[in-house]
């Protein structure tokens, strides 16, 4: 049975009257007025919970994603394609010449002529050598000729929705996908050469590996790392001590690892959505040991693994007994020092709407701000925003109700969809086919170590920020007044990967528009995680860095790009020495925890909180 009936919108987040948020008198200048307060909405009648509960079921089915953004999706691209008869003919004439094509290459029979159609660059299902020869290079080029004409077919069409024709691209791409060639065994050379060399054993152990999968899936069970690769052992491994606890968070406080550190402390909030440790993996990538080894106290905020019983934790709870208690304790530990403060993903969200509401309230104990990979507009959010609608909020919102949290495998499937070629389909024929174990690494069992999220923090999260957009609309209130990013005055350090699929570099650039601070913008080779964890020595790393004063004019991306080149390397010295420019001389470190104020050390790093199942 459901476990709650439907609560009225957040406090922490009401909805001014008018569409455009308040009127431009009253965000002139603080205090803000407060916005006006809407009618309460009716109550439902009680036959609602069982509305709730059906679709709450039927989520369950699908793994939460609305059978509606589909159908309307399909329907809407059909429906002006069918009244488009010249794109028909453009359609049929690129079909035509992707056919002509893939024929001469075929009929030509040279091996080494270059194919007509080349995988995408990050797809490394046909990496095979084997693929270059007969026939599995006549399958292999034909379904990239067809994926072409998917391409070419779901491309922008006048008065189609582009939200719809990004839709549609993702699903055809998504079904293309199911039936590629190195997704069988008969098709796939790698597979049959594997199949001869190891006599069929492969296949049996794939089974084995599958069969532990779906018992996995189907029972929900949760393996927490183990061996060495643990937290405490090989990861998360940096000394400290937690400092800090409540319901919310735990605080770790990390060991000096020097005679003397900047007398300014480092405060880093990471994201809820994992485990704190992408931040603190193995020694060699830990950026937490790096920010140690540079002579900077750091602290570490470790998120609760929430359950059924913090369903009603809020958004405004992240903030308040989260970022804002995390940042008395560490300035009760470090008095009279202001705070380097650092988010990362969500967390840096978190950190950006914390810091517009401390600078509106007149609170200046912020010495800096990072932004890693952390967006504060959602316009632009990348194909996570692609299924989020009204419909889709709301069918998560009734999976929500029912079990009181998102849960981690919910969560997995939808970022493993945005790279289906990689993180399903190649992981599936190696597991599966090939019969390989997944080779144990630090960012995978950080990657498997998931967490859960409340289901009124979360709701209240993809309504506030990614559907209605409201921090960078003038209409995100906190205790009921709206916050504007554009009165932080603290310099800010903002970094956004090339390739990253969950917070697009654009999208994470726009902190430049909304913002009138001294502002450092980096943008480094890589993706969301692998971007950020670029240690100095890691082969291949580029970067691009630029200042841009107090109230500098605004320059796009476009031109942004134009005008930076890339330079070799790691960004993290650069950041460090952004960081050493904005602190004090050096002094001796500060005691672990603060006893004489009620903060001694708890428990040695990494505390408990990580280990929840």
């Amino acid at each position: 049975m459901p476990r709650r009936a439907t609560r009225s919108a957040p406090a922490a987040l009401p909805q001014d009257a008018a569409a455009g948020g308040l009127p431009p008198a009253a965000t002139a200048a603080p205090p803000r007025a407060e916005p006006p307060v809407a009618p309460p909405a009716p109550p439902e009648h009680p036959h609602a919970n069982l509305d709730r509960a059906v679709r709450a079921a039927v989520a369950r089915f699908t793994g939460g994603v609305s059978p509606h953004a589909f159908t309307e999706a399909w329907a809407d691209w059909a429906l002006h394609l069918a009244r488009a008869p010249g794109r028909q003919l453009e359609l049929a004439e690129h079909a035509q010449a992707n056919a002509m094509k893939l024929a001469a290459y075929l009929a030509a029979g040279d091996a080494k002529a270059p194919p007509p159609f080349e995988p995408r660059a990050y797809d490394h299902r046909f990496a095979h050598e084997a693929w270059a020869r007969f026939p599995f290079r006549a399958w292999q080029q034909g379904f990239l000729a067809v994926q072409d004409w998917w391409d070419a077919a779901t491309a922008p069409l006048r008065g189609l929705e582009q939200k719809d024709a990004d839709r549609t691209r993702f699903m055809a791409r998504q079904a293309l996908d199911m039936v590629s060639p190195s997704n069988f065994p008969l098709t796939n050379p790698e597979i049959l050469a594997a199949t001869v060399r190891a006599r069929g054993r492969n296949l049996i152990e794939g089974w084995a590996n599958f069969t532990r999968d779906v018992v996995r899936t189907v029972t929900q069970q949760h393996e927490p790392p183990s061996g060495d690769l643990a937290p405490g052992r090989a990861l998360a491994c940096t000394p400290g001590k937690v400092v800090f606890r409540n319901a919310l968070m735990e605080l770790i406080q990390y060991a000096p690892a020097t005679g003397t550190v900047r007398p300014e402390p480092i405060l880093i909030v990471p994201a809820w959505i994992m485990k704190y440790y992408i931040l603190d993996l193995s020694p060699e990538n830990s950026m937490v040991k790096y920010l140690v080894d540079q002579g900077f106290t750091v602290f570490m905020i470790s998120w609760v693994n929430p359950g059924a019983d913090m369903a009603d934790t809020a958004l405004e709870d992240y903030r308040t007994e989260g970022v804002m208690a995390a940042l008395e304790v560490v300035t009760a530990i470090v008095p009279d020092r202001k705070v380097h403060a650092v988010g990362y993903c969500l967390g840096g969200t978190m950190l950006a709407i914390a810091a517009a509401t401390m600078a509106r309230d007149g609170d200046d104990r912020l010495a800096s701000i990072t932004l890693l990979a952390a967006q504060v507009d959602f316009l632009e959010a990348g194909e996570l925003l692609l299924f989020l609608d009204e419909s889709q909020v709301a069918f998560l919102e009734d999976m929500m109700w029912d079990q009181g949290y998102l849960d981690r495998p919910q969560m997995a499937r939808a970022f493993a969809a945005i790279r289906a070629e990689d993180l399903i389909w190649t992981r599936g024929v190696r597991r599966y086919l090939l019969g390989e174990a997944d080779l144990p690494t630090d960012i995978g069992v950080w990657n498997a170590d998931s967490t859960r999220m409340p289901a009124r923090m979360h709701s209240e999260y993809l309504r506030g920020l990614f559907l209605e957009n409201r921090l960078t609309a003038g209409r995100f209130a906190v205790e009921g007044r709206v916050i504007a990013l554009k009165d932080i005055g603290a310099p800010m350090f903002v970094v956004a990967t090339e390739s990253d699929h969950i917070a697009p570099w654009r999208s994470v650039y726009k902190a430049q528009l909304f913002t009138d601070c001294d502002l450092t913008f980096v943008l480094t080779k890589g993706g969301h995680n692998g971007g950020i964890l670029s240690e100095p020595g890691h082969k291949g790393r580029h970067y691009r860095i630029s200042h841009r004063p107090a109230g500098a004019k605004y320059v796009g991306p476009a031109g942004w790009i134009d005008a930076h080149d890339p330079l070799p390397g790691s960004w993290w010295p650069a950041w460090s020495r952004w960081l050493d420019g904005l602190s004090g001389a050096p002094v001796a470190p500060p005691a672990m925890g603060a006893t004489a104020r009620g903060l001694p050390p708890l428990d040695d790093a990494p505390g408990r909180y990580v280990h929840m199942p």
